[in-house]
């Protein structure tokens, strides 16, 4: 008998286990989403929650200087349809919005700022007991009474019945005892709210997305305010792609520079309906540009999505001077991750890393080391960003500071092939970013070893 359900408790251990789920669904965990709305960078907290009906917490973190920006929350169950709303103001160090979510599942949350929206999917997830845990307190329970029966049965001189009892006992500690071992190897079940796991995953992930960039109006005019839209395609189906997951906390990263590299823009755009994504700017000066967009699909690797478009000359080349020179200094803070003059003084005037080797080989790991004041918090999960662009536009990677404790920032970074690169560095202060740009000249390995 005590074999028999030790077998049991091993095949319920295995069989009812459900597959992890994917790296972004953790019940209890917050949600962190980057957006760049109504001309701040801003980071949108969704707090964990332990119940469902329950409390829902939102809040909105700045790291660009605004003062208390009012932004509209409306929580909506895609299932039923219920939604909740509420108004979060947007600052450092932000109070939370709680508002009340009635079931757990898919849910889109709409922000609405300085006459933008954006609409965020993401679902309420609720932690759910295990059937480890059912066997372990089951077991323990169905010990102690049989025990207890065990102890009576003896005590009226049935010493057959009372072994037998003992017996199943030392079966059900058994049996807790072995699930308690064995649990923490077994994949947590999915949580209450997640995605239906496929039966059969298309082999390889989902196909990348085909992007098509456009900007309205098509030609904008130096110093004038256009929208970056990016519509999101399948290739395999031709339908909007829309099952994007966050990575780095932002559904998607969009790096714009001018092609001479002197403008730089690191933001987040708006999801404004499926698989399309929009973002407000402002070019300094005419001439061409270039777009990079950093995004992942559901069940699928991170890919990147490039576009060039054209600025030209605002009527009235005085006025257009005007409004470039404002976008080009205190005023680029108004569009998250902009380079200025005032954010390289922030990093502390001409930015001169350090460089191990200090002459770059292609192909060979480059060490750089930037000094950084105190008070440098994490930003999109990390406390630097090192974004590098070959001169020609043709080439754009992203990497992550190393962890290095002190107020000094190092990144790690292989070239890929010779010739002068554009580098910017970012990090956030109490109450900004800033961006630290330089450029890098990086030698064939040929050349090196003469």
């Amino acid at each position: 008998m005590i074999v028999r359900a030790l077998c049991l408790a091993a095949v319920l251990v295995v069989a009812l286990a459900v597959p992890a789920a994917a790296h972004n669904v953790t019940a209890g965990a917050d949600l962190r989403i980057a957006q760049t709305i109504a001309g701040a960078e801003v980071t949108v907290v969704i707090k964990g929650t332990s119940r469902v009906p329950g409390p829902l917490r939102i809040g909105v973190i700045a790291y660009q200087p605004v003062s208390g920006l009012p932004v509209g929350i409306e929580v909506r169950s895609v299932e039923d349809g219920r939604a909740v709303t509420g108004t979060a103001q947007a600052a450092a160090d932000p109070q939370y919005v709680q508002v009340r979510v009635e079931r757990t599942g898919p849910h889109e949350l709409k922000l609405s700022a300085g006459g933008e929206v954006a609409v965020v999917p993401f679902r309420v997830l609720v932690e759910r007991g295990s059937m480890g845990d059912f066997l372990i307190y089951g077991g323990l329970f169905l010990a102690a009474l049989l025990l207890v029966g065990g102890l009576l049965t003896g005590a009226t001189a049935r010493p057959g019945r009372a072994m037998a009892l003992a017996a199943g006992a030392a079966a059900g500690v058994t049996v807790a005892a072995m699930v308690i071992v064995f649990e923490p190897r077994l994949p947590p079940p999915a949580p209450d709210g997640a995605a239906p796991t496929a039966a059969t995953p298309a082999a390889g992930g989902r196909p990348y997305a085909q992007a098509r960039v456009e900007t309205v109006p098509a030609l904008p005019g130096a110093g004038e305010e256009f929208t970056l839209r990016l519509d999101l395609i399948d290739g395999s189906t031709g339908r909007p792609v829309d099952d994007l997951t966050v990575h780095h906390e932002a559904l998607a990263h969009v790096v714009v520079t001018s092609e001479d590299g002197r403008y730089f823009r690191h933001v987040h755009p708006l999801r404004t309906a499926p698989g399309r994504l929009e973002v407000r700017l402002r070019a300094d000066r005419p001439g061409r540009y270039l777009a990079h967009a950093e995004l992942e699909r559901e069940d699928s690797g991170g890919q990147l999505v490039a576009a060039g478009f054209e600025v030209g000359s605002e009527a009235g080349s005085e006025a257009g001077s005007e409004a470039g020179s404002e976008v080009g200094s205190e005023a680029g803070y108004e569009v998250g991750g902009g380079t200025s003059r005032a954010d390289v003084a922030e990093a502390g005037g001409a930015v001169v890393p350090r460089l191990r080797p200090a002459a770059p080989v292609a192909g060979r790991p480059t060490t750089i080391e930037l000094d950084v004041p105190a008070g440098v918090r994490p930003w999109l999960g990390m406390t630097g960003h090192l974004l590098v662009r070959s001169q020609d536009g043709a080439f754009l990677g992203h990497v992550h500071e190393m962890g290095t404790p002190g107020s000094r920032l190092r990144f790690t970074f292989s070239f890929p092939v010779s010739g002068r690169y554009l580098a910017w560095v970012q990090y956030a202060t109490g109450d900004r970013i800033v961006t630290a740009p330089f450029t890098v000249d990086v030698t064939a390995a040929a050349e090196a070893g003469r």
